[in-house]
């Protein structure tokens, strides 16, 4: 119990927030069609804007690597998983034993 209540800190909801508005902006920008759908476009740079804004708030109890490696690996997770299920991209089965190698990485990152 005590290595999930080390992994779950406020510090690292901080990290996944940043990950999820890096998503949301990631999605937007491919709505956005090359920035062709301005309004579109400039949420997204603003949702980065607050991304790494909730990011700097995390390293102040995290170390910058670890927290860097988690956004940006929870950021590739939910963009692949978000192009896939909204997009409908294709991802073949080693994409998805990639990002099994990532979660494996992140809580071998945060654990460690």
């Amino acid at each position: 119990m005590h290595a999930l209540n080390a992994f779950f800190s406020f510090s690292v909801l901080l990290v996944m927030l940043a990950a999820l508005l890096d998503i949301l902006a990631n999605l937007l920008l491919a709505r956005s069609q090359g920035f062709r759908r301005y309004g579109i476009g400039i949420l997204a740079l603003t949702l980065v804007g607050l991304a790494f804004y909730c990011l700097s708030l995390a390293v102040r109890n995290i170390d910058l690597a670890v927290a860097y490696a988690m956004w940006g690996s929870f950021g590739i997770l939910g963009t692949s998983l978000g192009g896939w299920i909204f997009f409908r991209q294709r991802l073949r089965p080693c994409a998805f034993a990639g990002m099994g190698l990532l979660i494996t990485g992140m809580l071998l990152l945060r654990l460690g």
